[in-house]
């Protein structure tokens, strides 16, 4: 019978920095196989310049950082299940669909949100500028 102990992770130097090698390679990984991450990326640029552009505060620029987190590893996530999902079946199957859908749902309502926070933040700049 295998014990818990047996599963522990090194706390080694060494293995903390294998661990966020893994991770790097996890973001570079989905950056490149992931069209959706891209634009998520361009759109966080934009938004991250407008920050600056607009001088928005401490607390809005916290929360735009904080939505484009959000946003990218659910996106980051979405991928995650598409593959494994792909990789345990090829055929067609109704919990198959389920899952991907419901991934890519999650998402669509964490940048739906974004999108309203940007509007809530930037638009009054925007309005001003044009205004």
């Amino acid at each position: 019978m295998q014990k818990i102990s047996d599963a522990k992770e090194k706390h080694t130097f060494k293995a903390l920095r294998k661990s966020f090698k893994y991770a790097l390679n996890g973001v570079f990984t989905a950056l490149k196989i992931c069209r959706n991450l891209k634009i998520h990326y361009l759109l966080a640029v934009v938004a991250i310049l407008a920050g600056f552009y607009f001088d928005i505060t401490f607390l809005e620029f916290a929360v735009v950082l904080l939505t484009i987190t959000f946003v990218v590893t659910l996106e980051m996530m979405n991928t995650a299940i598409e593959k494994v999902v792909d990789l345990l079946t090829e055929k067609y199957h109704i919990l198959a669909l389920i899952a991907k859908d419901v991934a890519a749902g999650a998402v669509l309502i964490a940048s739906i949100v974004a999108l309203i926070v940007g509007a809530l933040i930037f638009g009054p700049h925007i309005l001003r500028l044009f205004g």
